[in-house]
């Protein structure tokens, strides 16, 4: 967690049953609004990473881009998008998961990496890790190495940041929320 980690938990909003009854939703909006919250939720990532000698950021279709872009800037790495299928038009690479309610498909740009370069995966939230594992795999078969995931908000309770762990990937996230908060 990050020096900030309270003061951005403190910040994102809570919605509770949106989009469906019994789902709290983390609405990452008021962060992004507070010029002086947002700047120390970027400046968490740089001061975590800075030494780490990355050559890309590869967020994730999205809300990863909102994070993913300045962090890149900041660190003077590229900047690389893992989107939702059908949005890159150049040729692609895919990668399948599973969803909650079913399945979806992310990709990338075949030539987004160079073997062996150092990649950070970043993205708003890990719930259940079907995206974030999906895109370190693209990269590990793009031949990124992924130096870690990186994240605002972790939910521990749904499971993904183990299963992200367990297929031997760091996390780090910001803050975290249990379910009852």
């Amino acid at each position: 967690m990050s020096i900030y980690g309270d003061y951005i938990k403190s910040v994102i909003r809570t919605v509770p049953d949106w989009p469906q009854s019994g789902i709290n939703f983390r609405d990452i909006t008021p962060l992004l609004q507070n010029s002086s919250a947002f700047r120390k939720l970027i400046d968490s990532f740089v001061h975590r990473y800075q030494d780490m000698e990355l050559d890309a950021i590869a967020a994730i279709d999205a809300r990863g881009f909102i994070i993913g872009a300045p962090v890149a800037y900041e660190l003077g790495c590229s900047f690389v998008p893992v989107r939702k299928k059908g949005k890159l038009p150049f040729r692609t690479i895919s990668e399948t998961y599973t969803l909650e309610y079913g399945k979806s498909e992310v990709e990338l740009h075949s030539d987004a990496f160079q073997q062996g370069d150092r990649i950070l995966i970043m993205d708003d939230l890990i719930a259940t890790g079907g995206t974030m594992l999906a895109a370190a795999r693209l990269i590990t078969r793009s031949g990124g190495q992924v130096v870690e995931t990186a994240t605002i908000i972790d939910l521990p309770e749904i499971g993904g940041s183990r299963k992200i762990r367990e297929a031997g990937f760091g996390v780090f996230a910001v803050c975290s929320f249990n379910e009852d908060e």
